[in-house]
């Protein structure tokens, strides 16, 4: 849901700024869209983080075959740890970030474009906190939102192969459980892999970025930022279609209910035919069962003479 909000909202006023160089918005877009941006970061990083604890947990429990199905309480309120903290690690992007103008020498046309500057208008502890966060934010990105989602996910699936296998619990699994624990440990570590390719060039670009700023030009550093957005952008797009396509349960789920909702479009000829169709299925399933004539008791012994 994240990514959607990220591709329906982001990605069409990159666009607009990149076309008419008129930022859509205008200074609001420039503060809510980093930090959307990087708020979809943490809400990925912390989501791999605990599907690894789950994994882990399913792998080291005594009876992994007949753990009870979450409660949707426990979900909700695991997704809204994972969100809140991530949109509460990204509030000083909204601080940072603000609308700047610059008039090209050449054609004379005036652009707008969103620069990394604190407003002077922040109280002084505020300021003194977002500056602080400017700098140490090249390492922070680095550190918590590529490092910690790889390296955590990396050794829970190390540490979980290594207790399946010392303890030796697939063979009292059945192979229908374990082919399940495989395909989600594979969408997990599918997810991984799409969200490390996806984020290192961000973080090379921050680290050169960082060093080499002075010597590069402006339009350099907009290509390099524009070209991080859009990996962004990709990995928001690739990761649903990956997890439909690797975690087979969701994936059925998925079409059950784009085929319910084509159903309820449809016309009423086509509802009826195809509840005609259920309705015979159902008798001819039913007369399997219940049109065989029971077999009559046998005749009870007669006590006496024949007469």
């Amino acid at each position: 849901f994240w990514d959607f909000l990220i591709l329906f909202f982001c990605l069409p006023v990159v666009i607009f700024n990149e076309i008419t160089k008129k930022r859509l918005l205008g200074d609001v877009s420039c503060r809510i869209v980093p930090f959307m941006e990087v708020s979809s970061l943490g809400v990925t990083t912390f989501s791999l983080c605990a599907l690894g604890i789950d994994r882990f947990h399913a792998a080291t429990s005594p009876q992994a075959s007949a753990r009870p199905i979450e409660q949707c309480q426990s979900i909700i309120a695991k997704l809204a740890v994972i969100w809140v903290g991530s949109m509460t690690l990204s509030v000083p992007e909204i601080l940072l970030w603000q609308l700047a103008q610059d008039t090209s020498p050449v054609s004379g046309i005036v652009t707008e474009y969103c620069t990394m500057k604190p407003s002077s208008n922040l109280p002084e502890s505020v300021y003194s906190l977002v500056l602080t966060y400017q700098n140490a934010r090249m390492w922070w990105y680095f550190g918590c939102y590529f490092c910690l989602p790889v390296l955590f996910t990396v050794s829970c699936q190390l540490v979980t192969r290594r207790i399946s296998s010392t303890e030796k619990k697939t063979e009292c699994r059945g192979t229908k459980h374990s082919q399940c624990e495989s395909h989600l440990n594979c969408t997990i570590i599918g997810l991984t892999i799409i969200y490390g390719l996806c984020t290192t060039p961000e973080n090379v670009c921050n680290i050169v970025v960082a060093y080499m700023s002075p010597d590069m030009s402006k339009q350099t550093l907009d290509l390099l930022n524009l070209i991080n957005q859009f990996f962004l952008f990709f990995k928001c797009s690739v990761t649903p279609v990956l997890l439909l396509c690797l975690c087979r349960p969701l994936g059925q789920a998925f079409m059950d209910c784009c085929c319910c909702c084509c159903e309820g479009c449809s016309p009423d000829t086509a509802s009826s035919e195809g509840s005609a169709d259920s309705k015979l299925k159902t008798e001819m399933s039913s007369s399997i069962f219940f049109d065989k004539p029971r077999e009559s008791p046998p005749p009870l012994l007669a006590l006496g003479t024949p007469c």
